[in-house]
């Protein structure tokens, strides 16, 4: 396929990175405003959706996945934990390992905020049709893999890393499904 950029043609209103963090800067306070009455921060908002849609993980998976350097997610991790929105709980099968997910007052949270998100988004949306929607979250999926595959292609550890992100999500499909099985619903 030829290529689209072209150095003579290039610019910021045709950049889709920076059209992408264009959008993420003028969304980031709009989501932190909705979360205020909890004292809620986005990153924090972000971890406690992860566990709801996983069940379960662990600091490194999130971090991976939420694209956060570990040392904030710690203390991210140690602030939602404080607050009993998150629990740890050490492997016993392997010690080094230590699983997280939401307890009941973090879940009920989530819960309760998730409407008004709903309801931004769907604002933010209004004027797109459901298709464009979809193709929006599909195109948008497809450059996150795209990226996350570049990333890996460069890293000494990313084949590695690669297979157990796939091994991961399969497990998280399962654990989707199996919820879904016993009556709990996404």
């Amino acid at each position: 396929m030829r290529p689209f950029y072209r150095a003579s043609h290039y610019s910021m209103k045709n950049s889709v990175g920076y059209l992408i963090r264009r959008t993420s800067n003028l969304m980031l306070p709009q989501m932190e405003a909705i979360f205020a009455e909890e004292a809620l921060t986005y990153s924090q908002w972000s971890v406690l959706m992860v566990l709801r849609e996983w069940g379960h993980s662990t600091a490194a998976e999130l971090a991976r996945d939420i694209c956060h350097d570990a040392g904030s997610l710690t203390r991210i991790l140690d602030e939602l934990e404080q607050r009993d929105l998150i629990a740890r709980a050490r492997s016993e099968t392997d010690r080094r390992v230590v699983s997280l997910s939401l307890t009941p007052q973090g879940l009920t949270m989530v819960e309760n905020l998730l409407p008004r998100v709903v309801e931004h988004w769907n604002t933010l949306l209004g004027d797109f049709s459901h298709l464009e929607i979809k193709l929006l979250v599909k195109l948008l999926t497809r450059l996150t893999a795209a990226t996350e595959g570049k990333r890996d292609e460069h890293s000494p550890r990313g084949r590695k890393r690669q297979e157990k992100l796939a091994e991961h999500f399969v497990r998280r499909k399962e654990h989707r499904e199996n919820r879904q099985k016993r009556g709990h619903h996404p």
